[in-house]
């Protein structure tokens, strides 16, 4: 089945917005959630919809595939760091830290990324790579400061913990598939990553969380259904439109736009408060990794 023609450079940008937007928002929903529901069965019933959506996506566009053998470690390897342990270490995370924090601290990833690909990848870090690092992580020291953050809160210590915890598995999946050598598309392959974590996340929900105690409501469906549909299914499903039109360098940065979209939605939805000590710390850290990751 041919492709169709790529969008306009304008109808690509504005897709991307969509994109970003959705990201953005899905922090919001993802508190509102696992405030009802405990981490596992959040994990699992979010990566069930997003199973569907996607399936449902594959199969009208006559992209819906059987893996070759050598797509099985790309699948295996987003699909237990990222859709797995990054879902229920950031569900976790959410619990017991604001979402505008939350965001930032997730987002920290792309400087894990940079560092572990000198060791991993041999990449070199040249100064101005370096000088992104260092600011950036200057950013998260400054997050953690005694003036903006609480070290006697046992719950706010593993809160951010297991969100720093999230971004550093979430760098396993990214360094994995920049050596990865593609068979498939990425997109034809995030179906079966999606159905691979769905049915571990359903054999672990009951075994560390027990049998679901929670009530399923039209407005928990509801919530669901914008994690598992928009912010999964379309989102991966306009990217792929998206590269086609767009530089990757011009979506590394404009993703940046994410955690400032994350915020903004927890102030205006959830009523969180954004000070000064955020603000600072999640411009230095998005600044250092728009200069230390980023090509020219």
């Amino acid at each position: 089945m041919s492709q169709p023609a790529p969008p306009s450079r304008l109808a690509a940008i504005a897709l991307f917005a969509s994109i970003v937007v959705a990201w953005g928002i899905t922090w919001t929903v993802a508190k509102l959630i696992v405030m009802e529901v405990p981490p596992f069965w959040m994990s699992a019933i979010r990566s069930l919809v997003a199973t569907i959506g996607l399936g449902v996506l594959l199969v009208a566009r006559g992209q819906m595939i059987i893996p070759k053998r050598g797509d099985l470690p790309v699948i295996v390897m987003i699909s237990v760091p990222h859709m797995i342990v990054f879902s229920v270490l950031m569900s976790y995370g959410l619990m017991h830290v604001p979402v505008g924090r939350s965001v930032v601290l997730a987002y920290t990833t792309p400087l894990w990324v940079a560092l572990g690909a000198w060791p991993f990848l041999r990449e070199r870090i040249p100064p101005a790579r370096a000088a992104g690092i260092g600011l950036g992580l200057a950013g998260l020291a400054f997050l953690f400061n005694p003036l903006a953050f609480d070290w006697s809160n046992r719950n706010a210590l593993f809160g951010n913990a297991m969100l720093l915890l999230s971004a550093l598995s979430w760098s396993v999946s990214i360094l994995y598939t920049r050596a990865h050598k593609w068979i498939s598309s990425p997109f034809q392959l995030v179906f079966w990553q999606a159905l691979l974590a769905t049915v571990v996340l359903f054999i672990l929900a009951p075994l560390v969380e027990g049998a679901p105690s929670f009530t399923f409501s039209p407005w928990l469906a509801a919530l669901f259904a914008y994690t598992g549909l928009i912010a999964t299914a379309y989102a991966f499903w306009a990217l792929a439109i998206v590269n086609r039109s767009l530089p990757a360098s011009t979506t590394a940065l404009g993703i940046l736009a994410t955690p400032v979209v994350g915020i903004a939605g927890s102030a205006i939805f959830l009523g969180e408060g954004i000070d000064l000590p955020l603000m600072v710390a999640a411009a230095m850290i998005l600044s250092g990794i728009a200069i230390g990751t980023l090509r020219r």
